[in-house]
């Protein structure tokens, strides 16, 4: 069985373009909500900023990594403009999955408290000029050989081969993640940004929830999420349950539930775009607080100021100009409730984002 991600669940998707005139990817909604730290609002910029948790993903792997995608001259600014970076990037976004709190731990389900996997992947990659970007979902079923990963605590992980993709973040967290999509994909990760449970749940409610169509009926004991065919307006614990949904739907395999989180991508972005944020403080510090206190970057984005950068540097890039996919992939041969990269298909993307 091959499957390349070209049906309608994980495909392009242009509808509603009129609705999304400006697609930002990889911090969308920081992208429109973090102007607050312009407003003069001080001592919110702080509380944001130091929301912010980070990682130092580049000291840790070194220079044992893929090339950097070669950057351009920037073009040259008037005295009164400001200089934005224009060049293409690759950022690795993931969903945790982890139960560490109070709050993540009843999202969640249940569970350890202790131990986190990358529930949701998704490889952003912003072409040159910063107009097109392509999204690539990485199913978490992916069987992998995942390094050897530098720890915090010193010492390494040893290789293991024929691991899900998503034990790499369990055992190594995001360095590890970040050095086992370069090894699988043979592209450099530019970014890092990571959300939690909590934070989603409570970014989706900070905008006033999430509308979304299911094409059938959804009844998952493990997401605890219930809902018939048809138009739903979801909360942020509703739209959480959805994004983690797979027991119920299509084969029961994380290939359906990534066809769900582009749907809900979808929504969120129709969400953030009718909402006028900058118009309502108190929704707009709300929003930006939900995001940036469940948030981890690499120590390129760890700041208020960095990611306004990244988002003023994104503001010619439209939803028309935004290609969503997943990673070619087709059942192991050795295990039908696992994937493998399909090959050469799957080479063939990622070389297409160098």
């Amino acid at each position: 069985m091959r499957v390349t991600g070209e049906g309608n669940a994980c495909g392009d998707d242009n509808g509603g373009a009129g609705r999304r005139r400006r697609l930002k990817i990889a911090g969308f909604a920081l992208a429109g909500v973090l102007v607050l730290g312009a407003s003069g609002a001080g001592w919110a910029f702080w509380r944001l900023n130091d929301n912010i948790k980070s990682v130092d993903i580049n000291s840790a792997l070194g220079d044992n990594r893929p090339a950097k995608i070669q950057a351009t001259a920037s073009p040259e600014a008037s005295a009164t403009a400001e200089i934005l970076p224009s060049g293409a990037l690759n950022i690795l976004v993931l969903g945790s999955d982890s139960r560490s709190g109070k709050e993540n731990a009843e999202l969640g389900g249940g569970g350890e408290d202790s131990g986190a996997r990358s529930d949701t992947a998704m490889v952003v990659h912003i072409d040159e000029g910063r107009t097109e970007a392509t999204v690539v979902s990485i199913p978490r079923d992916t069987l992998v050989t995942r390094p050897s990963c530098p720890l915090e605590s010193g010492g390494s992980t040893t290789v293991a081969y024929n691991v899900m993709f998503n034990s790499a973040y369990a055992v190594g967290g995001p360095i590890c993640a970040v050095k086992t999509v370069e090894s699988m994909t043979d592209v450099r990760m530019d970014h890092y940004v990571e959300i939690d449970f909590s934070g989603f749940a409570k970014l989706v409610d900070a905008l006033g929830g999430v509308t979304v169509t299911v094409d059938e009926d959804i009844d998952d004991d493990d997401s605890h999420l219930k809902l018939e065919a048809g138009t739903h307006h979801l909360d942020g614990e509703q739209a959480l349950a959805l994004s983690r949904t797979r027991h119920g739907i299509g084969d029961g395999s994380d290939l359906g539930r990534i066809g769900l989180q582009q749907k809900l991508v979808k929504a969120l972005l129709d969400q953030i775009s009718s909402t006028d944020l900058l118009t309502d403080p108190a929704q707009l510090y709300k929003a930006a607080d939900a995001v940036t206190g469940s948030l981890t970057t690499d120590t390129g984005l760890d700041s208020l100021t960095e990611l306004m950068r990244l988002g003023r540097s994104l503001k010619g890039l439209s939803s028309d100009g935004t290609k969503t996919v997943m990673m070619p992939v087709g059942t192991a041969p050795y295990d039908s409730n696992r994937v493998v990269a399909d090959e050469p298909e799957a080479s063939e993307l990622w070389e297409s984002l160098k």
